[in-house]
């Protein structure tokens, strides 16, 4: 089986091989009156590019096209204002740095196919062949590549969180040497680095060329798609298997089974410290038990964004796995049934994207307090001795091991 790349967040659309007669130069239909299930099972369904085809449009469209756009503006105010709070002086962090990035990489997911999102979904463009060649091309990259490139590092970023918070609770003096600013921000570039390399082939895998079909009794030029001669040199079964491949090992199956053991081992590392906590209170070391009840907090609340990720993360892994084995080893898959579950499992990781804003307002009080301070007028946060532990004056210089809130 052929694989084509799914719309908006990452992932993949299960097709047959395309069905094309090079020699043609012109196809003749007359879709006056047609329904989308009566063109998509003609043989030449995919001689050029039309999303009616590509994905199942009666669940595609009522989630891509009516409740995307609010997603996507919630999204949208709610990582900036993510950013906007963790860029401030004293939220620089490299915790911080962290859930930034991925704040970013997880609007820009959405951002970019979300102009093709509503011309096809929203406006009910779908069933209208796509032209010229620039727009197929522009429709490949924004809904498909890139927001593939950003969703995949925003994976990355999670796994390095989640690290990064090991290392804080349960190798505390490696921290000052690891997880400090510059290395942080170094880690960042190579994970955007690797993401974009990891999709580059994505933008040259395809070749559009334009294409004559008559569509409503009139002649249009449309895009004809085809693999790219280096493509087919290399064998396009090759080709995608290594893909994807790649993408279930590295971008999936790793990253999800070490979240789940670096969860595992973080809460038991927090139960462990509330135990301890509890000593400290009975012996009145009231400053210790309160760096160790914030620490507690900022796991606690980094263990429910990695649960949230690996919620919607893993389905899409189990389906991506199970078409791997259904097109090398035995076919087990019905695809039209696994482009469903791919259009839902991605939609979910959309529902996703505006959790965490809740997560950090719920469970961080230096987040709200910052939040306060910067958006709602009249709210001025205490900064003398006893107030919040975030200000270096009352704390001293912020180092990796006295981290102890967000």
């Amino acid at each position: 089986m052929a694989v084509t790349i799914d719309n908006s967040t990452n992932d993949f659309e299960f097709q047959k091989p395309f069905n094309y007669s090079i020699n043609e130069n012109i196809t003749y239909f007359d879709y006056t009156n047609f329904t989308s299930d009566d063109f998509c099972a003609s043989n030449n369904s995919h001689v050029y590019l039309n999303v009616t085809c590509e994905f199942a449009i009666s669940y595609a469209e009522p989630m891509y096209g009516y409740i995307a756009p609010f997603l996507l503006a919630t999204t949208t105010v709610a990582n900036t204002l993510i950013v906007v709070v963790l860029s401030r002086r004293h939220m620089r962090t490299p915790t911080n740095a962290v859930l930034m990035a991925m704040a970013l990489c997880d609007m820009f997911t959405m951002l970019f196919p979300a102009p093709w999102l509503f011309y096809m979904y929203t406006f009910g463009n779908h069933y209208k062949p796509l032209s010229p060649v620039r727009a197929c091309q522009a429709w490949n990259y924004m809904n498909e590549v890139i927001p593939a490139m950003f969703h995949t590092a925003s994976i990355w970023l999670t796994l390095a969180l989640a690290v990064q918070r090991y290392i804080y609770v349960c190798h505390a003096p490696v921290a000052r040497t690891w997880c400090t600013m510059p290395r942080v921000m170094k880690c960042l570039i190579y994970i955007g680095i690797a993401a974009f390399l990891h999709q580059l082939p994505r933008f040259f895998d395809r070749c559009y060329t334009p294409h004559k079909t008559v569509w409503r009794g009139r002649v249009e030029e449309v895009c004809r798609i085809e693999m790219a001669s280096w493509v087919k040199a290399l064998s396009v079964d090759a080709y995608f298997i290594s893909y994807f491949g790649f993408r279930v090992l590295f971008v999936h199956l790793i990253p999800c089974t070490s979240l789940v053991v670096l969860n595992v081992l973080l809460f038991r590392a927090m139960r462990t410290a509330q135990i301890n906590r509890q000593k400290l209170f009975k012996e009145n070391r009231k400053s210790e038990c309160k760096r160790l009840r914030d620490s507690n907090c900022t796991t606690l609340m980094l263990i429910v964004v990695v649960t949230v990720f690996l919620l919607v993360e893993i389905p899409v892994a189990v389906v991506t796995i199970l078409h791997i084995i259904s097109s090398t080893i035995v076919e087990i898959l019905d695809y039209h049934i696994a482009n469903i579950l791919v259009l839902v499992t991605n939609f979910f990781i959309i529902v996703s994207y505006p959790i965490n804003f809740a997560i950090y307002c719920g469970m961080s009080r230096q987040f709200r307090e910052t939040f306060k301070e910067l958006f709602i007028r009249g709210t001025v946060t205490s900064r003398k001795n006893g107030g919040s532990s975030r200000y270096s004056l009352v704390n001293g210089p912020r180092t990796c091991t006295n981290e102890t809130v967000l």
